[in-house]
């Protein structure tokens, strides 16, 4: 830490003697690991104070890695880019520019996506990960054959190419998932030294990293969006989606964690690309902070499955945790009741009424808010399902002879006219809300909840209050998630239980649960 003081003043970084930068000793999970780092206030520190203010130039970006000439010459862009430079200032060593900021840096975050198979199979089962990571260590394998190996092959690549491993690739995209920030246009994304100090609190941020000249626009520690590498984004947004394949995407920076060091070491003429942006960025307080207290940055509004996605911890009691639920489940639950083509007919009306569920990489699926509410797209989906076959063919005759189901279908039922906007926002949901549409959100919680294997929800409390945090780091946050999701799924029954209860648990007549 030493050392990393003396760089930064070398590099122009400035910062408030009231900030401690403390080494969490022993919370490390693995002696591989270096110790986390946190940063404390030594004194009171007030709303508007700038804690610190860092060069640009000392970020370490594609723009500015001595590696910036190769990489363009390879076309790498993006994230791409990003951990080729880092891979290779990492190599260098001692004569890299940004070597005492690396030296501070663990070899790689616990994500993951470097769990092995046979870890993310036990331990992620049912969880809104267990897919995703699995397709992303795919995926970036796939980058590392077709990106980054004919890099070394480049008469141009003057380095020992045994050092640029798939192992090192895969550590230095854990590093740029959970640590990047957006510098600016110019420089993109990068590594910011001293801004990636700060620890994530979900809502709670203390600081926010800005550009001098829009200071009072906070910017917080993204995650990296899923580029091919699994660093997805999820805030309530399903786990693997938006991963970039080619690796030509920008990654989703966590709330403004990006930094570019010059490892040339010539002065770099930042204006030259970047307009009249400033040089500079600052490290800006947003609330008070006693003496003693931690300092906290936010990686953004996440649910547990994105945070141990992107970054590798979960929170206790996160209220941006969701659920998801496939289409493909509530399509075998149709099929249970209905035949194969009345299912289908049901969803093609759905569909025609211009609405659809949340899609990702390869699937479509509804959210389970975190009070256990359904997509309202799903209510719907679900109440058409449960028709009677002669209001269904209303329905279906109503929806082909309007013009306007793009936007909205109207339809006459029960002698009532409902109107079902494709937003959600109509009044008429509460038309939606019936007894065997509770009844059928309470089987599609039991199907859900069927994924996560014979263990209960107790047993998985019970597994998780008697692990240690520190030194079963991977045992401790996977059951977090999956006690996350099935408290949704037990809020979903509730909320299900309400419906079937609701006017004395009567079924309309001809329908079936």
């Amino acid at each position: 830490m030493r050392a990393f003081k003396r760089w930064m003043k070398d590099q122009g970084v400035e910062w408030s003697d009231a900030l401690l930068f403390a080494t969490e000793s022993g919370c490390a999970d693995d002696s591989s690991q270096s110790p986390p780092i946190s940063v404390e206030a030594l004194s009171d520190l007030k709303e508007g104070d700038v804690v610190a203010k860092i060069p640009k130039q000392s970020c370490l970006t594609v723009a500015t890695s001595a590696a910036s000439e190769l990489i363009e010459e390879a076309e790498l862009g993006g994230n791409l880019g990003l951990c080729f430079a880092l891979m290779y200032e990492k190599i260098l060593g001692a004569e890299s520019k940004w070597f005492e900021y690396l030296q501070i840096l663990p070899p790689s975050e616990p994500i993951p996506l470097l769990w092995s198979l046979s870890e993310i199979d036990s331990l992620l089962a049912g969880t809104e990960l267990h897919k995703t990571v699995k397709e992303d260590k795919a995926l970036i394998f796939e980058d590392w054959k077709e990106c980054i190996e004919p890099v070394l092959e480049l008469a141009s690549f003057e380095l020992k190419p045994e050092s640029f491993t798939v192992d090192e690739y895969f550590a230095a995209k854990s590093l740029v998932a959970s640590r990047s920030f957006q510098v600016d246009e110019y420089h993109g994304y990068g590594m910011l030294p001293l801004a990636d100090l700060f620890n994530h609190k979900t809502a709670a941020e203390d600081v926010h990293i800005t550009t001098e000249s829009d200071n009072d626009t906070g910017s917080e520690k993204e995650g990296t969006d899923h580029e091919s590498d699994g660093d997805d984004d999820t805030g309530s947004e399903k786990e693997g989606t938006d991963r970039e394949s080619d690796g030509d995407d920008e990654p989703v920076t966590h709330d403004s964690h990006s930094e570019g060091g010059d490892v040339s070491g010539s002065d770099l003429e930042l204006s030259s690309g970047s307009g009249n942006e400033s040089p500079f960025l600052e490290i800006i307080m947003i609330k008070d902070v006693k003496a003693g207290a931690e300092v906290f940055n936010t990686y953004g509004h996440l649910g547990n499955a994105a945070l141990l996605h992107r970054y590798g911890f979960t929170e206790a009691d996160n209220p941006f945790d969701i659920l998801n639920i496939d289409l493909d489940i509530v399509v075998q639950w149709s099929s249970s009741l209905f035949s194969y083509r009345q299912s289908r007919r049901r969803l093609s009306i759905w569909r025609k009424m211009g609405y659809s569920g949340c899609v990702g990489q390869d699937s479509e699926y509804f959210e389970i808010s975190c009070d256990g509410e359904p997509q309202d797209e799903l209510l719907v989906l679900l109440y058409i399902t449960l028709l009677p076959e002669d209001e269904f063919r209303a329905l279906d005759l109503a929806v082909s002879s309007t013009e306007e189901t793009n936007a909205a279908a109207k339809f006459q039922l029960l002698e009532k006219a409902v109107v079902l906007s494709a937003k959600g926002s109509d009044p008429s949901k509460k038309l939606l809300l019936t007894p065997s549409v509770g009844a059928a959100l309470s089987s599609l919680a039991d199907a859900r909840e069927s994924l996560y294997g014979p263990s209960s929800l107790e047993e998985d409390v019970k597994s998780c209050d008697g692990c240690c945090r520190a030194t079963e780091a991977k045992l401790y946050h996977s059951l977090m998630l999956r006690i996350s999701e099935r408290r949704i799924i037990e809020k979903l029954r509730r909320y299900a239980a309400t419906l079937v209860t609701a006017n004395g648990g009567r079924k309309r007549k001809g329908t079936e649960t």
